[in-house]
């Protein structure tokens, strides 16, 4: 997708949203209720992607002819992520290696294997000009100049173990973390989110999946009381969370999209525990959650003015969870 306007992303205006992913589909898979819930209310939205996702798997046979042609796949998946920032409303996108100073090559998709069955690490062969061997400073500064440029309201991006430890993940969060370092100061100082999910929701989720079967054959149901990614954590470290329901045709849509990643896109209606499912490579079926969660790591959430979805989460009195705008 090309930057909206011709002078650049997030030339003209300030205020909003920006998130930072690693590759396409993150943006929906981590943050597609958030940009839609932002996008729907009229505020500004970016999101930046630091690669094109070269060296994905790739999902069916219809496309199974990208597998491995590293150029063809980033050139499709480009579309994908144009399809998917259609869906959710979002215009304005952006890759870090384009960002001002324009990088004289690509940075590419790391790549990763799987370490557990939702935990995943660096391979054994890393590419040249792999994301995770950009050094920081110099994809940061890429991202700071346009930080300074936008000013937005709230800095989406993952927690410091990316999510579920892909190496592109982590470099992504190191990379935003530092443009954060380099901008930020008495005249400027957005909310910082990083995505996250509480643990009840999400075992619940994946407790509901089994009653709404038959799944196609090959797909694995997640266990419940299995191994969890980094971002699910304590209820009370959610502290802010996207209700997804009224915006659930735009995520659908977007993870539709992504058809080289994301398999088994399935709408759920009627259950108050999830949503829908999907599947990635690793075919385990996961639900979609009803809240999309985030953890605040700094600024004053109480300074914006967020999107009617969006509602920050407090301890009650009782020790249970309770919600204020």
């Amino acid at each position: 997708m090309t930057p909206s306007g011709p002078a650049g992303p997030g030339e003209h205006v300030t205020g909003g949203l920006v998130a930072v992913h690693a590759h396409p589909d993150d943006e929906t898979l981590s943050t597609g209720a958030l940009l839609a819930a932002f996008a729907d209310a009229g505020r500004p939205v970016t999101v930046v992607t630091a690669t094109r996702g070269e060296r994905g798997e790739v999902i069916g046979h219809r496309l199974a002819h990208l597998q491995g042609d590293g150029p063809a796949l980033a050139a499709h998946r480009e579309t994908e992520l144009a399809a998917a920032l259609t869906a959710l409303g979002v215009a304005d996108h952006a890759f870090v290696d384009r960002l001002a100073p324009a990088s004289s090559g690509r940075y590419e998709d790391s790549g990763m294997v799987w370490t557990g069955s939702a935990r995943a690490g660096l391979g054994a062969e890393v590419p040249a000009g792999a994301f995770v061997g950009v050094p920081v400073d110099e994809a940061a500064e890429r991202l700071a100049r346009l930080l300074r440029r936008r000013r937005p309201d709230v800095v989406a991006t993952y927690d410091p173990e990316g999510g579920y430890g892909h190496p592109d993940h982590v470099r992504a969060h190191q990379v935003t973390m530092r443009a954060l370092e380099l901008t930020t100061g008495p005249a400027w100082s957005p909310v910082v989110l990083w995505r996250r999910a509480g643990r009840t929701e999400t075992a619940a989720a994946a407790a509901a999946l089994e009653a709404h079967g038959p799944w196609p054959e090959g797909l694995t149901l997640t266990d419940p009381a299995g191994e969890t990614a980094a971002l699910v954590v304590t209820d009370e470290a959610v502290q802010l969370a996207v209700d997804v329901r009224p915006l659930r045709d735009q995520v659908v849509g977007a993870l539709r999209a992504h058809a080289t990643q994301v398999q088994a896109v399935t709408p759920i209606d009627g259950d108050v525990r999830l949503l829908g499912a999907f599947a990635l490579s690793n075919r385990l079926l996961q639900p979609l959650l009803p809240h999309e969660g985030y953890e605040v790591v700094a600024g004053d959430p109480g300074a914006v003015e967020w999107p009617a979805p969006v509602h920050r989460r407090r301890t009650g009195s009782d020790g249970g969870p309770s919600t204020r705008r």
